[in-house]
């Protein structure tokens, strides 16, 4: 089973799209605790959702540990998961009503970045970390 989740190929360029999904989402979980009231809780309780300040949290320790992991490399398949999770949970909660107020063309626009994680992760998922990787590392070392 651990052998499944580290799992990659020698993909030399995976790494570009591991910088990028790991560093946006370790800067966004960052300033979900630096800025609260903007990023955090106080957008959380903004949009709608449940338990503001628990979620803010939450979801800013997730891309914190998710974004760190997918930048080294190590346990990338199951760290995409939970950000697979929060981007698509993000699009529904703050993007629908962008589609139904001011249609298609306001939705593609404001939700790029979006659509960039959400198939960032996806691909992380389906690819694994590549062959720069620590998971490339222990997979060799015979996990």
């Amino acid at each position: 089973m651990f052998s499944k989740i580290i799992h990659t190929d020698n993909s030399k360029t995976t790494i570009i799209i591991r910088l990028i999904v790991g560093g946006v989402f370790l800067s966004e979980g960052i300033q979900k605790f630096l800025f609260p009231t903007l990023r955090g809780a106080g957008r959380f309780e903004k949009i709608g959702l449940p338990s503001p300040e628990f979620l803010g949290s939450f979801v800013g320790i997730f891309e914190i540990l998710c974004g760190a992991l997918i930048l080294l490399g190590l346990l990338t398949r199951l760290a995409s998961i939970p950000l697979i999770i929060i981007m698509l949970v993000a699009i529904a909660t703050t993007k629908t009503s962008i589609l139904a107020n001011e249609g298609i063309w306001e939705l593609l626009h404001g939700s790029r970045t979006d659509w960039a994680m959400l198939l960032g992760s996806m691909f992380l998922l389906i690819k694994g970390a590549g062959n720069w990787s620590i998971d490339k590392i222990v997979m060799r070392n015979g996990a």
